[in-house]
């Protein structure tokens, strides 16, 4: 499992970079301040926590895997897609009814580094 995630996670960490550099020169004056700012929001999230995909990825890797760890890795992806991707669906289109979402991928990504502290305790090693 671990291969997934270090993959997921170089690839999301790829996606942040192009969304990043698309909403920094693609949409430039085409968003308001507040939907720029959700936006910005959105690929920030989606970066940091990519990293912590990567980081239970590579836990995995040298520990072996464990079931907090790989449910702590799909929640940071689950957190991405609904956290980050209300946010940019919101921006782009101008749909505000979408916060409405954005929590639930927050509580994801809470639970999930949550998640890591307890794989971590549980390592022998």
């Amino acid at each position: 499992m671990w291969r997934v995630f270090v993959m997921i996670g170089a690839l999301g960490a790829a996606l942040a970079v192009g969304l990043g550099a698309f909403g920094a020169h693609g949409l430039e004056g085409t968003l308001s301040d507040k939907m720029m700012s959700n936006y910005q929001t959105g690929v920030q999230y989606q970066m940091f926590h990519t990293l912590g995909i990567l980081i239970v990825g590579t836990l995995a890797a040298y520990t072996g895997d464990s079931s907090a760890l790989t449910w702590s890795g799909w929640l940071l992806l689950f957190g991405i897609v609904i956290f980050s991707g209300s946010l940019y669906v919101m921006a782009l289109t101008g749909m505000t009814w979408l916060g409405a979402i954005t929590p639930i991928g927050g509580v994801s990504f809470i639970i999930g580094w949550v998640l890591l502290v307890v794989a971590v305790s549980k390592i022998k090693k």
